[in-house]
Formats: C-alpha cells, sequence, structure tokens
C-alpha cells in the first residue's frame, strides 16, 4: 500500500478514469436547511450513485490501476458494505474476480446489492464483529493468496477517486461554496475533499463529522497519531471504523480545519428530516454531514454550504430503530421502572393523577412474567414537547409509586429496550 500523499492533480486524473463510468450525481438546494442557517444549503446526492454510495470512486479507480498480473491474482477488500459494492462495481466492469470481508453488523441489505452488483465475479466473506476485524481478516487473506487488497481509504488511489465528489460539487455550483462537510469513517472522502480544495480552492473551509460513537479520527487528532478505540457504535455503519488511516490522518491533521463529533441520536432525526421533507433515503453514515449543519456547526463562513450525502444504503427495517433513538434523544421518549402495589386503584392513580394531559404510554411490560407481584413494570412515555418532563418528574416525585427513571446511557436501558 502507498503511503504518498496523493495531490490535487491526481484528483483530477481520477475523474478522467472514471468518466462517465459512474454518475454524476445531482448537488440539490435544501430549502429546510438553508432556511434554518438562513444560508444556502447543498446536498450532494452521493445516495445516488452506482451502489447508492461514493465508494464506488475510489474503488473503481483502484481497481482500474492495477497490471494485468494483479487483475489475474484476484483482489480482496474489506467493508461495512458500500465499499464492497464499489468494488463489486469495478470488478463486474473490468471482469475480476473479488472477494469480499463484511463484519457482522452488515446489514442484509448491503450484503444483497452486493451479490446483484458483483455477480459472479464476487465472494462474500460473513466474519467478526466490526470493520476493522474484517479487515485484518482481508489482508491476511490477500497476503497468504497474493491478491491486491483494495483498501476503502488509506490509499492514495482510492483518497483520489473519493475526491471526485467534490471537484463535481464546484463544477455543478452556480454561486462556489465557502464551506464543505464532509461524514468521516476511516477518513477517505475527507482526505480526497482536502487535497482538491487546498489545490484549487485553498480558503474553503472544511469540516469533518463522525458519530459520537466511532469518533476515529478526532482521537487520532488529539493524541497525535491514529489510535484503535477499544469499542465503537455500529449503528452508523459506513462511518463505524475504530482507527482512521495513517494516511488519511496525515492529510486531515494538516489540511482540514475542524473535526467534530455528533450523537447518534442527532444523526437519526436528520435521516427522518431528510426522508420527510426532501425524499431522500439516507443511511445513518450519510445523514452525518448535514445533521451537522443543521444543528451543530453555528459559526460558519458566509456563502454556500456543501454537504456530502454519502450514501442511502438503509434496511427499512432499521427505522424503528432510528425513530426510537430520535425521540429519545430529542426528549420526547422517556423510559421508567414503576412498581404498582398491589391494591386497587394504583394503576388508576398513575393514569389520572401522575400522566399529563399530553403524556401518552407507548410501552407497558411488567419485567417479571410469571411473578408480577415482585418486580415493577416498564412505562414507556412520549411527552408531547420536552418541556413537559419536568412537570411530568415532579408528579412522579409526589406519587406515593415507587418510579426510578432509566437514563440513555445507563446499563439498564440499553438491557431492557
Amino acid at each position: 500500500m502507498t503511503r504518498e500523499i496523493p495531490s490535487g492533480a491526481d484528483v483530477v486524473v481520477a475523474a478522467q478514469t472514471l468518466g462517465n463510468t459512474v454518475r454524476h450525481t445531482p448537488l440539490d438546494l435544501s430549502l429546510r436547511l438553508s432556511g434554518l442557517r438562513h444560508q444556502p444549503v447543498l446536498l450532494k446526492r452521493e445516495d445516488l450513485q452506482v451502489g447508492r454510495s461514493y465508494k464506488v470512486r475510489g474503488a473503481y479507480n483502484f481497481v482500474s490501476s492495477l497490471s494485468e498480473s494483479e487483475r489475474a491474482a484476484g483482489v480482496v477488500c474489506a467493508s461495512a458494505g458500500n465499499h464492497a459494492q464499489g468494488v463489486a462495481f469495478a470488478c463486474r466492469q473490468l471482469k475480476i474476480h473479488g472477494k469480499v470481508f463484511l463484519p457482522s453488523t452488515t446489514p442484509r441489505q448491503k450484503r444483497a446489492r452486493i451479490r446483484d452488483i458483483g455477480g459472479p465475479w464476487i465472494e462474500q466473506v460473513i466474519g467478526g464483529a466490526t470493520f476493522d476485524e474484517a479487515s485484518a481478516s482481508a489482508q491476511a487473506y490477500a497476503a497468504e493468496h497474493g491478491a491486491t487488497y483494495v483498501h476503502p481509504f488509506d490509499s492514495a488511489r482510492t483518497i483520489a477517486g473519493q475526491g471526485t465528489v467534490v471537484k463535481e460539487i464546484f463544477e455543478q455550483a452556480s454561486e462556489l461554496p465557502t464551506t464543505v462537510v464532509v461524514p468521516v469513517g476511516g477518513g477517505g472522502l475527507l482526505a480526497g475533499t482536502a487535497i482538491w480544495l487546498r489545490a484549487f480552492h485553498p480558503n474553503v473551509h472544511i469540516v469533518g463529522v463522525e458519530p459520537e460513537g466511532a469518533a476515529s479520527m478526532a482521537a487520532a487528532l488529539q493524541t497525535g497519531g491514529p489510535v484503535t478505540l477499544p469499542h465503537i457504535d455500529a449503528f452508523a455503519d459506513g462511518t463505524a471504523v475504530a482507527r482512521v488511516g495513517d494516511l488519511t490522518y496525515r492529510i486531515a491533521s494538516t489540511m482540514v480545519d475542524e473535526v467534530i463529533s455528533i450523537p447518534e441520536g442527532a444523526i437519526c432525526t436528520e435521516m427522518l428530516d431528510l426522508y420527510q421533507v426532501e425524499g431522500i433515503i439516507a443511511e445513518p453514515a450519510g445523514a452525518l454531514a448535514s445533521a451537522a449543519a443543521a444543528r451543530f456547526l453555528p459559526d460558519l463562513p458566509d456563502g454556500p454550504i456543501a454537504c456530502i450525502v454519502s450514501g442511502g444504503n438503509n434496511d427499512v427495517s432499521r427505522y424503528d430503530d432510528v425513530v426510537e433513538r430520535s425521540l429519545v434523544y430529542e426528549g420526547l421518549r422517556h423510559y421508567f421502572l414503576v412498581t404498582f402495589p398491589q391494591e386497587p386503584g394504583a394503576l388508576r392513580h398513575f393514569l389520572d393523577d401522575v400522566l399529563g394531559p399530553g403524556d401518552d404510554i407507548i410501552l407497558f411490560e411488567y419485567t417479571k412474567k410469571n411473578n408480577r407481584e415482585t418486580g415493577p413494570a416498564l412505562v414507556g412515555i412520549e411527552v408531547e414537547e420536552k418541556e413537559a418532563l419536568p412537570a411530568l418528574l415532579e408528579r412522579m416525585d409526589a406519587s406515593p409509586l415507587a418510579i426510578q427513571k432509566l437514563e440513555p446511557d445507563s446499563p439498564a436501558f440499553s438491557f431492557l429496550l
């Protein structure tokens, strides 16, 4: 794997290599986000890309550069799903056999798409709980069998391919952006964005955005080099990387203005807003940039903000979890353990005297199914607005019932829900 930092010129060459093989995705004005910020916010729709993710750009640029002997030996990659789809597309287009290693958390929808895109040219291997475990297996296989490991982010060829996203943005925008907001996993898209902008538009403000549960670039910048996070939240699977690349870190540390992390709940709220207002089906990683622009970046330069919607491979079965995380984050849904005394009127008291007129029970379940007299009930309550919670808690304190609020960051919360 080369450790040479690519240049803005490499991005230009990558764009020529890609040509019309991949889509030139739309750059859409978001009226919702523009209204929130009082400045134009543009959404680069890589959710409409081949494989519904920008990852095909870097993968195709990498695979197309292989020699005939390297092509004959085949390629290997590790991916949370989107990079694998890009490699599958490249392998099918170029008729090269490939093997992809996927973590067990990869959604079924992404696995099915890899099969559809790659056809007979791609074999899947499922194993490991994280991308990093899958990557270790893939690299070990490549070393043993002489195949080429197509790195999803820490390769000059991959980075140059990813940089074509921002090159397109500046070719499409009627008014050039003053800020570009980029989702960050391993850092390939951020690095590609940075090398092209610093070469051709050096004054543009560059922001990288990570999920709080996998803030590996922030950890690297804080410690002065890539470190492996001991635990990550795999919810935003497209950016759930425990360790950023050495090369991508070097680029980000010198060329990127700021890297922030945002809660998974805020990502979920933005996913729902993108769907309900813009009609965009974004995966969690795909909503990172616009979520940051909506809520977490108060002091950006005047002028247009470009946010990259990096992918749209979201399994519809995950939306219950998305809604739940959003409501909890917004302070609208809360859970309590309520011990009801075994006497007439206890439940009626809870309904009449504890709950307010706008409070709604969305879950009622005894924690002990066989002996309800010795265990509390798990009660989920949704309030009309988050400002109603203090009054609800006051009524609970005044009640003779034993009531314990479950905090979202407590072990009991994740265990019971």
